[in-house]
């Protein structure tokens, strides 16, 4: 089993290079959530494990999509991203000195994470000649 799918439809490098962008925000995230909660600051109230399991579990469900590059999942992967947005965000704006530092590292991370991820769903799909079809032009839904 491979684990790219570069030997049959070979990336461009622009696409590569998005991908690459997208693996290491993916990563810096995967990293960084459950450091941040098991030693750098850990919460004062509640669950160390609740936080991490809520925090932690949705990076995992784009983890095979992500490392062999499908398109499709790097797109939707956008929406989990999000969450690591708000709360970068949140903690910027509310947290102690410590966790801004923490919270711009996440942020970089889901910046990386977004950026690689939309451009190469796109750049992707277009090598792969795939497109969404134009409202007038699909035969099902004529109005």
């Amino acid at each position: 089993m491979k684990i790219l799918f570069e030997d049959e439809f070979p990336l461009a490098p622009q696409t590569r290079r998005l991908l690459r962008i997208a693996q290491c925000g993916y990563l810096l995230l995967l990293v960084l959530i459950p450091t941040w909660i098991l030693y750098l600051e850990p919460p004062q109230m509640g669950s160390q494990r609740l936080l991490l399991v809520m925090m932690w579990t949705p990076l995992w469900l784009p983890a095979l999509g992500m490392l062999r590059g499908k398109a499709y999942t790097l797109a939707w992967a956008n929406f989990i991203v999000m969450i690591y947005f708000l709360h970068a965000l949140t903690n910027l704006w509310v947290g102690s000195p410590m966790m801004k530092a923490i919270a711009a590292v996440e942020l970089i991370g889901a910046s990386l994470m977004f950026y690689g991820c939309t451009y190469y769903a796109r750049h992707r799909g277009r090598e792969l000649g795939l497109k969404i079809p134009k409202l007038k032009d699909d035969p099902v839904r004529q109005d």
